[in-house]
């Protein structure tokens, strides 16, 4: 039986960024729009991990967590507080409210998952990927190069290419999308693996690197969305 993963903000679109995160694995999602209702569900279901944001209406997350980890029934559940990015008072309250990890907003994708999966290792970190024939260019390095789009996630791309680039290199990235409308992709990616030389990691693959999409404009998100959904993702 899937585990529980209980999602709280009473912001509905952080909600479903956080669902889509989770899509692909195999758990079970709860929602809870404030730590009152949050509480309810806690008790109610016993999640095997909680994602809560601090400030909240009716009962903020800090005090939503000191109630489930003063509860001996509900302690040993984990829960990851969601604060706002920099703000050293909002980490002081998670940490005295006793969670066990905490995240800033905007939620990076790779970090909030990399927190599910130390609490639930079954969560799964791969997006559904199709097949994307495109011509790709990338400025890298201060030059402009070419490849080519092999397959394509919602989140990134894998460029097929010669050049060397190193892991967690940034590069800004336009290709159109094999969609029949002549969509246009741009936005900036940062190389997520290498599949090259001594690290070649998948020969099924050729040559290039794996990008992660960092700064996608909205049109562009749009597009790859409903290209995602055209081909089945």
């Amino acid at each position: 039986m899937p585990q529980k993963v209980l999602l709280v903000d009473d912001v509905n679109l952080f909600l479903e960024l956080m669902k889509g995160f989770l899509k692909l694995s195999s758990v079970h999602v709860l929602t809870a729009s404030d730590g009152a209702k949050a509480l309810e569900v806690v008790r109610r279901e016993m999640p095997a991990l909680v994602f809560m944001d601090l400030h909240m209406p009716n009962m903020g997350g800090d005090e939503c967590c000191a109630r489930i980890k003063a509860d001996p029934a509900l302690k040993s559940i984990p829960v990851v507080m969601l604060t706002a990015d920099g703000k050293e008072e909002d980490r002081v309250l998670c940490i005295k409210a006793g969670c066990d990890d905490y995240l800033t907003k905007p939620i990076d994708r790779n970090l909030f998952l990399d927190k599910a999966r130390h609490f639930i290792p079954s969560v799964d970190r791969r997006d559904k990927r199709v097949p994307c024939a495109a011509k790709v260019k990338f400025r890298v390095f201060g030059i402009t190069l070419s490849g080519d789009v092999v397959n394509m996630s919602e989140h990134g791309v894998y460029v097929a290419a010669t050049c060397a680039v190193e892991l967690g290199t940034t590069m800004d990235l336009v290709f159109a999308l094999p969609d029949g409308k002549g969509s246009v992709v741009q936005t900036k990616g940062r190389v997520a693996w290498v599949n090259g030389g001594s690290t070649r990691l998948k020969g099924s693959l050729p040559e290039g690197f794996g990008v992660e999409f960092i700064a996608m404009t909205e049109e562009s998100a749009v597009a790859v969305r409903a290209f995602m959904t055209g081909a089945g993702g």
